[in-house]
């Protein structure tokens, strides 16, 4: 029995979101020459970022550039890399896509970045990746999953970060064929390249078992008739391939309406600390009482990086330490985990550019395949591949919020090849020290 009080309409919401408009993969445009080092000085590296600091994207995504900016600190406190410092500058979009073209223009044409790193949200960044070929500004480690990202004939200076929804999709859909078999499956989805591209993975194993489809839109936080619909049509398994927020209104709408499936969530928005605050606040906000980890046992996830809760991991201590250091009243979430190891991974790639780096030889660095990190699957970068992660583990979160792996690491492609067990060494954080040290 599950101890949740409702107040009337919670939904209402706990939430201030703006609204964002709709989004769509590139239609590509050729790439300036990217030889100059714009951004570049003797003493620094000018990098910058659009953000959801605000709006409906910012529970728990508004830490990332948190835990980037710590790693980029604890790099800069030691010497920075190749002698230069890293001058990280975050501008919020409020995961509104117009906000998001304002906001990079001014750091392209403002700030003069040299890169931009990590810019996040699908719907968002959708808008600005043909303006930043067009101006050869590298594009790297985009936070989003979407197939634009990995297209270097159309976007060469654009590269993926996570593993792309596709990928992701298949090794879910997998997982649920050979788990449910027989059981009916629903989707709940953003209205996006979120969502079309995770069915696609989907599809090619679930599809016969699908007999309902939701999609959501990130300006109504009301999910209650689409988990209505769900519940309906007799949805047994549900697939949320959500933000952080829409993942926590989904679960405290199905309670609400006393509709319990197996949910199977994303890793864009499964990590437990994260989703246990948010459940807690958006029921507080609405006049409700509940319990995280009641509403939160046996949710399935996906990810490609080691939970944090795993401390016996060195990436997980390493990072520890420099959240420990420069961030210790932060949360160490999953989600921060996510900035901290992206921010080491262009100091990676930067190093790899040599001490005189352009942005050229960024691409040339991130094409090279050489890139290491602490994922538990590799990254696909090459010269004919700009995808990041390629790959993802199955876990559960168990009643005390913490996870077990329940289906190890596996790979696979954005098309129809097969899904491969995973069984690579990771290299180590003193291997992959950007710092050279």
């Amino acid at each position: 029995m599950r101890t949740t009080r409702y107040g009337a309409g919670f939904l209402a919401l706990a939430l201030t979101l703006s609204a964002c408009g709709g989004a769509g993969e590139s239609d590509g445009g050729g790439a300036k020459t990217a030889d100059s080092a714009v951004g570049v000085t003797k003493d620094a590296v000018v990098i910058g970022t659009h953000q959801p600091l605000t709006g409906p994207a910012a529970p728990g995504y508004s830490r990332i550039s948190v835990g980037a900016r710590a790693v980029y600190q604890a790099i800069n406190d030691g010497g920075g890399v190749n002698g230069r410092k890293i001058d990280y500058r975050v501008e919020d979009d409020g995961y509104n896509p117009t906000r998001t073209v304002e906001v990079v223009k001014k750091l392209v044409l403002q700030d003069k970045v040299f890169a931009i790193v990590g810019g996040l949200g699908t719907p968002t960044h959708s808008k600005v990746v043909d303006y930043l070929n067009s101006e050869g500004v590298p594009d790297v480690l985009v936070s989003s999953g979407a197939l634009a990202w990995d297209n270097p004939q159309k976007a060469p200076m654009t590269f993926g970060y996570q593993v792309d929804y596709t990928r992701e999709g298949k090794i879910q859909g997998k997982y649920i064929k050979d788990t449910f078999a027989g059981k009916k499956i629903g989707y709940f989805t953003q209205n996006d390249d979120v969502g079309r591209d995770t069915q696609a993975g989907l599809d090619q194993f679930v599809k016969d078992q699908t007999v309902v489809r939701q999609g959501y839109d990130t300006a109504n936080t009301d999910v209650t008739p689409q988990l209505s619909a769900l519940k309906a049509a007799g949805a047994e398994v549900v697939v949320c391939e959500c933000i952080p927020a829409f993942t926590a209104l989904a679960i405290l709408s199905a309670a609400k309406i006393g509709y319990h499936p197996q949910f199977v969530v994303s890793s864009i928005g499964a990590d437990p600390t994260t989703l246990s605050g948010l459940l807690q606040d958006f029921a507080k906000r609405g006049g409700a009482s509940v319990s995280s980890a009641q509403l939160l046992s046996g949710l399935i996830g996906t990810g490609y990086l080691p939970d944090v809760a795993l401390t016996s991991d060195p990436w997980v201590a390493y990072f520890k330490g420099i959240h420990d250091k420069y961030i210790p009243k932060e949360p160490f979430t999953n989600t921060l985990f996510f900035g901290m190891v992206q921010a080491f991974t262009f100091a990676q790639a930067l190093k790899a550019a040599g001490p005189d780096p352009t942005r050229q030889k960024l691409v040339d660095a991130m094409t090279s395949g050489a890139l290491k990190g602490p994922g538990l699957t590799p990254f696909g970068f090459s010269k004919d591949s700009h995808s990041g992660y390629t790959g993802a583990y199955v876990f559960k979160i168990n009643p005390d919020t913490t996870t077990t792996v329940i289906q190890p690491p596996a790979v696979t492609d954005r098309g129809t090849g097969a899904i491969t067990p995973y069984t690579g060494e990771r290299a180590t954080p003193e291997q992959v020290n950007p710092q050279g040290k």
